[in-house]
């Protein structure tokens, strides 16, 4: 039987989660963090709704399969990195736009290199750890 306290508690959780893998992922080309940590965060909030409220329940939630993020993250972090060569400068050469954005800051080809790097490892890791899941249980 699943804790009810969990299972309340996760649904608390999930929102607060994915809100703080934004955080680091939008703070990750100043400081430590970025797509790679965001992802795996965000992957852990699936992972521990998974846990608290069955997989079914997490996989309705998120209504696509988690492998289809992976070829939008990888496509979003090519164009990021082509963006350059089409204005004359070499392949995965930083692009900022000249004003800064409130909250977020400069926004750049870093910035949308790592939104695909964040895609790629939710879809990747949620795939794996889903299809595991799905063999034991």
């Amino acid at each position: 039987m699943k804790s009810v306290i969990l299972r309340t508690a996760s649904n608390y959780l999930l929102p607060l989660l994915l809100l703080f893998s934004v955080f680091i992922l939008l703070r990750g080309h100043y400081n430590p963090g970025g797509g790679f940590v965001g992802g795996l965060i965000a992957s852990i909030a699936f992972v521990l709704h998974a846990f608290a409220n069955t997989l079914g329940n997490t996989r309705r939630l998120l209504r696509y399969p988690p492998g289809a993020l992976i070829p939008v993250g990888l496509g979003i972090a090519l164009l990021s990195g082509l963006a350059p060569v089409f204005v004359g400068k070499p392949f995965m050469t930083a692009l900022w736009f000249s004003t800064p954005v409130p909250i977020i800051g400069l926004i750049g080809s870093p910035l949308f290199f790592d939104i695909g790097v964040y895609f790629v490892v939710i879809g990747i890791t949620l795939t794996i750890l889903f299809t595991i899941s799905e063999n034991i249980l």
